[in-house]
């Protein structure tokens, strides 16, 4: 599938199979921003929050990594300390 120019690539993985740890910039609140990530054994460094919204009881994070891909990861806020879920993967291609 090809939109503008990009190539989209599905993250075809059954999400429960895979654990996501997320580490957080806590500055004036806790848990401000994700700074870096691990799914499974692979760890990655938010390079930029390219936008951040909020649901009824999420919140969410559109990032690029430093691997140069985009992920969108949501945080449940009705409970204190609650899980993240990747939502969404978006390979790009690389810059030459």
């Amino acid at each position: 599938m090809k939109a503008r120019g990009w190539r989209v690539y599905r993250l075809c993985v059954r999400m429960e199979e895979m654990k996501l740890e997320v580490d957080c910039y806590s500055g004036r609140m806790a848990d401000e921003r994700p700074v870096r990530f691990r799914l499974d054994d692979c760890q990655y460094m938010v390079e930029e929050v390219l936008d951040q919204w909020y649901g009824p009881q999420d919140a969410f994070y559109k990032v690029r990594a430093d691997d140069g891909n985009l992920y969108i990861l949501r945080r449940e806020t009705s409970t204190p300390d609650g899980p993240w879920h990747l939502v969404s993967f978006r390979q790009l291609p690389r810059q030459s």
